[in-house]
């Protein structure tokens, strides 16, 4: 992973946001995790930034992300009142979380091409 800074998305990000949105994945939860898969560590404020994103998206992605299992967060202390900072990373390279979702998109291609066999065979023999 690359070092702590803004993330900024590429056109080669952008390329893969398309494909993982053409794949199922929601595109602002896409943008996300290329945001995130570029820093060892950021805050939503930063991803917010590098995405082109506003906060409640951001933190709706946020949420599905850690409820896959592919980000943490920590709280950075600050100073004074108000919200908390989060710090996000990902829990596994970029890599394996590619991997995961090809699995997840395996299965759903064996189970539509069983429920199209099904299919077939009760309108054949009815």
């Amino acid at each position: 992973m690359k070092k702590n800074k803004v993330p900024e998305l590429t056109s080669k990000d952008e390329k893969i946001i398309n494909i993982f949105s053409d794949l199922g994945m929601p595109k602002n939860l896409a943008k996300t995790l290329m945001c995130i898969s570029q820093c060892q560590e950021c805050r939503s404020a930063d991803i917010e930034y590098g995405a082109r994103l506003r906060q409640p998206e951001v933190s709706v992605a946020m949420h599905n992300l850690e409820e896959r299992g592919w980000i943490s967060k920590r709280d950075e202390k600050k100073e004074g009142k108000g919200r908390p900072i989060y710090i996000y990373k990902l829990n596994y390279p970029i890599d394996d979380i590619i991997e995961t979702f090809e699995k997840q998109k395996m299965k759903e291609i064996e189970s539509v091409k069983k429920d199209i066999k099904e299919l077939k065979e009760l309108i054949n023999n009815r």
